[in-house]
Protein backbone atom coordinates (compact mmCIF):
# COMPACT_ATOMS: atom_id res chain seq x y z
CA UNK A 1 0.00 0.00 0.00
CA UNK A 2 1.39 3.58 -0.84
CA UNK A 3 1.84 5.40 2.20
CA UNK A 4 0.55 9.18 2.00
CA UNK A 5 1.97 11.92 3.91
CA UNK A 6 -1.29 12.39 6.15
CA UNK A 7 -0.46 8.71 6.85
CA UNK A 8 3.28 8.85 7.62
CA UNK A 9 2.38 11.62 9.78
CA UNK A 10 -0.32 10.58 11.99
CA UNK A 11 1.52 6.84 12.15
CA UNK A 12 4.44 8.32 13.37
CA UNK A 13 2.42 10.88 15.91
CA UNK A 14 0.94 7.20 17.28
CA UNK A 15 3.89 4.90 16.90
CA UNK A 16 5.69 5.82 20.34
CA UNK A 17 3.06 5.75 22.85
CA UNK A 18 -1.08 6.41 23.59
CA UNK A 19 -2.03 9.98 22.97
CA UNK A 20 -5.41 10.03 24.52
CA UNK A 21 -7.04 9.79 27.70
CA UNK A 22 -9.61 6.80 26.62
CA UNK A 23 -12.61 8.95 27.99
CA UNK A 24 -14.47 10.15 25.53
CA UNK A 25 -14.78 13.96 24.08
CA UNK A 26 -16.88 15.50 26.66
CA UNK A 27 -18.40 17.47 24.17
CA UNK A 28 -19.41 14.82 21.83
CA UNK A 29 -21.02 13.08 25.36
CA UNK A 30 -23.10 16.86 26.19
CA UNK A 31 -24.21 16.54 22.45
CA UNK A 32 -25.06 13.34 22.14
CA UNK A 33 -26.38 11.72 25.52
CA UNK A 34 -30.14 11.14 25.49
CA UNK A 35 -30.46 10.59 21.75
CA UNK A 36 -32.28 7.34 21.04
CA UNK A 37 -29.62 5.30 19.33
CA UNK A 38 -28.78 4.30 15.27
CA UNK A 39 -26.21 4.31 12.97
CA UNK A 40 -23.31 5.92 13.79
CA UNK A 41 -20.15 6.93 11.66
CA UNK A 42 -16.55 8.72 14.14
CA UNK A 43 -14.41 10.42 11.28
CA UNK A 44 -10.52 10.60 12.47
CA UNK A 45 -11.70 8.29 15.00
CA UNK A 46 -8.02 8.09 16.84
CA UNK A 47 -8.01 5.34 19.41
CA UNK A 48 -11.28 5.14 19.77
CA UNK A 49 -12.70 6.77 22.71
CA UNK A 50 -16.02 8.31 21.19
CA UNK A 51 -16.99 5.22 18.94
CA UNK A 52 -16.44 2.55 21.97
CA UNK A 53 -18.82 5.70 23.83
CA UNK A 54 -21.24 5.50 21.38
CA UNK A 55 -21.42 1.65 21.37
CA UNK A 56 -21.66 1.51 24.79
CA UNK A 57 -24.75 3.34 24.40
CA UNK A 58 -26.18 1.08 21.69
CA UNK A 59 -25.10 2.51 18.49
CA UNK A 60 -24.15 0.68 15.40
CA UNK A 61 -20.91 2.73 15.01
CA UNK A 62 -18.51 2.55 11.80
CA UNK A 63 -14.87 4.27 12.99
CA UNK A 64 -12.33 5.43 10.90
CA UNK A 65 -8.85 6.79 10.62
CA UNK A 66 -6.11 7.11 8.26
CA UNK A 67 -3.30 5.92 10.90
CA UNK A 68 -3.36 1.95 11.42
CA UNK A 69 -1.34 2.49 14.74
CA UNK A 70 -4.68 4.02 16.30
CA UNK A 71 -7.43 2.07 14.66
CA UNK A 72 -4.98 -1.16 16.29
CA UNK A 73 -5.29 0.44 19.82
CA UNK A 74 -8.41 1.43 19.18
CA UNK A 75 -9.45 -1.94 18.22
CA UNK A 76 -7.42 -3.08 21.90
CA UNK A 77 -9.51 -0.43 24.01
CA UNK A 78 -12.83 -1.69 22.84
CA UNK A 79 -11.71 -5.31 23.65
CA UNK A 80 -10.90 -4.22 26.87
CA UNK A 81 -14.25 -2.30 27.52
CA UNK A 82 -15.91 -5.57 26.48
CA UNK A 83 -17.46 -3.66 23.63
CA UNK A 84 -17.98 -5.93 20.43
CA UNK A 85 -19.72 -4.89 17.09
CA UNK A 86 -17.60 -1.47 16.24
CA UNK A 87 -17.14 -1.62 12.55
CA UNK A 88 -12.93 0.00 12.30
CA UNK A 89 -12.26 1.24 8.98
CA UNK A 90 -9.05 2.92 7.88
CA UNK A 91 -9.15 5.76 5.39
CA UNK A 92 -7.10 8.68 3.97
CA UNK A 93 -10.79 10.56 3.60
CA UNK A 94 -9.18 12.90 0.92
CA UNK A 95 -9.42 10.35 -0.67
CA UNK A 96 -11.78 7.24 0.44
CA UNK A 97 -14.55 7.36 2.88
CA UNK A 98 -16.96 4.93 4.05
CA UNK A 99 -19.92 3.89 2.35
CA UNK A 100 -23.73 4.23 3.72
CA UNK A 101 -26.25 6.63 5.45
CA UNK A 102 -26.01 7.33 9.53
CA UNK A 103 -28.28 9.02 12.21
CA UNK A 104 -24.66 9.95 13.46
CA UNK A 105 -22.40 11.71 11.91
CA UNK A 106 -18.92 13.00 14.06
CA UNK A 107 -16.14 14.73 13.08
CA UNK A 108 -13.52 15.70 16.57
CA UNK A 109 -11.03 17.94 15.81
CA UNK A 110 -10.25 17.35 12.15
CA UNK A 111 -7.32 19.55 12.09
CA UNK A 112 -4.43 17.79 10.51
CA UNK A 113 -0.97 20.06 9.49
CA UNK A 114 -0.13 18.16 6.51
CA UNK A 115 -3.64 18.59 5.08
CA UNK A 116 -4.09 20.36 1.55
CA UNK A 117 -5.99 23.54 0.61
CA UNK A 118 -9.70 22.47 0.61
CA UNK A 119 -9.08 18.94 1.93
CA UNK A 120 -10.95 19.74 5.27
CA UNK A 121 -13.70 21.55 3.64
CA UNK A 122 -14.24 18.63 1.07
CA UNK A 123 -14.51 15.98 4.20
CA UNK A 124 -16.85 17.55 5.64
CA UNK A 125 -19.38 18.01 2.53
CA UNK A 126 -19.08 14.12 2.32
CA UNK A 127 -20.05 13.68 5.77
CA UNK A 128 -22.75 15.34 5.52
CA UNK A 129 -24.09 13.81 2.52
CA UNK A 130 -23.73 10.79 4.69
CA UNK A 131 -25.93 11.72 6.73
CA UNK A 132 -29.49 9.92 6.78
CA UNK A 133 -32.60 11.70 6.37
CA UNK A 134 -33.43 12.66 9.94
CA UNK A 135 -29.88 12.62 11.44
CA UNK A 136 -27.50 14.84 12.44
CA UNK A 137 -23.88 16.13 11.57
CA UNK A 138 -21.98 17.09 14.09
CA UNK A 139 -18.50 18.96 13.93
CA UNK A 140 -16.15 19.66 16.75
CA UNK A 141 -13.20 21.15 16.72
CA UNK A 142 -10.68 24.01 18.18
CA UNK A 143 -11.33 27.07 17.88
CA UNK A 144 -8.71 29.00 18.64
CA UNK A 145 -4.79 28.23 20.31
CA UNK A 146 -3.88 27.35 24.00
CA UNK A 147 -3.93 29.26 26.85
CA UNK A 148 -0.03 28.45 27.40
CA UNK A 149 2.88 30.03 25.11
CA UNK A 150 3.05 27.83 22.49
CA UNK A 151 4.34 28.67 18.71
CA UNK A 152 2.21 27.81 16.23
CA UNK A 153 3.23 26.91 12.68
CA UNK A 154 2.88 29.80 9.86
CA UNK A 155 -0.65 30.54 8.44
CA UNK A 156 -2.41 28.17 11.04
CA UNK A 157 -6.19 29.02 11.07
CA UNK A 158 -9.17 27.85 13.03
CA UNK A 159 -12.46 27.72 11.38
CA UNK A 160 -15.70 29.18 13.01
CA UNK A 161 -18.83 27.54 13.01
CA UNK A 162 -19.43 30.34 10.30
CA UNK A 163 -16.65 29.46 8.22
CA UNK A 164 -17.80 25.56 8.38
CA UNK A 165 -21.43 26.25 7.50
CA UNK A 166 -20.28 28.26 4.56
CA UNK A 167 -17.64 24.89 3.32
CA UNK A 168 -20.48 23.18 3.74
CA UNK A 169 -22.97 25.04 1.62
CA UNK A 170 -26.03 23.55 2.82
CA UNK A 171 -29.15 23.53 1.30
CA UNK A 172 -31.61 25.65 3.48
CA UNK A 173 -34.73 23.75 3.00
CA UNK A 174 -32.83 20.42 3.63
CA UNK A 175 -31.23 21.16 6.72
CA UNK A 176 -31.72 23.10 10.11
CA UNK A 177 -28.74 24.75 12.10
CA UNK A 178 -29.85 23.40 15.90
CA UNK A 179 -26.59 24.39 17.65
CA UNK A 180 -23.74 27.25 17.03
CA UNK A 181 -22.18 27.00 20.11
CA UNK A 182 -18.39 28.61 21.41
CA UNK A 183 -16.72 27.16 24.75
CA UNK A 184 -14.05 27.41 26.84
CA UNK A 185 -13.02 24.11 28.17
CA UNK A 186 -10.21 23.32 30.85
CA UNK A 187 -6.95 21.79 29.09
CA UNK A 188 -3.48 20.59 30.52
CA UNK A 189 0.17 21.46 28.68
CA UNK A 190 2.15 18.05 27.24
CA UNK A 191 3.82 18.43 31.22
CA UNK A 192 0.16 18.58 32.66
CA UNK A 193 -0.05 21.90 33.37
CA UNK A 194 -3.33 23.17 33.54
CA UNK A 195 -4.93 26.07 31.16
CA UNK A 196 -7.93 26.64 28.78
CA UNK A 197 -9.04 25.91 25.33
CA UNK A 198 -11.65 27.63 22.72
CA UNK A 199 -13.31 25.06 21.07
CA UNK A 200 -16.84 25.38 18.67
CA UNK A 201 -19.75 23.40 18.05
CA UNK A 202 -21.87 23.02 15.15
CA UNK A 203 -25.10 20.45 15.02
CA UNK A 204 -27.44 20.66 11.99
CA UNK A 205 -30.01 18.15 11.28
CA UNK A 206 -30.78 16.70 7.70
CA UNK A 207 -34.61 17.31 7.64
CA UNK A 208 -36.96 14.26 7.10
Amino acid sequence: MTVTSAQQFWEDFYRERPVWSGNPNALLVREVDGLAPGTALDLGCAEGADAVWLAQRGWRVTATDVSTVALRRAVKHAAATGVEGIDWQQHDLARTFPEGRFDLVCAQYLHSPVEQAGEREAILRRAAAAVAPGGLLLVIGHAGPPSWPHELPAGVHFPTTADVLAALDLDADAWEVELEDLVERAATDTEGRPGTRPENVLRVRRLA
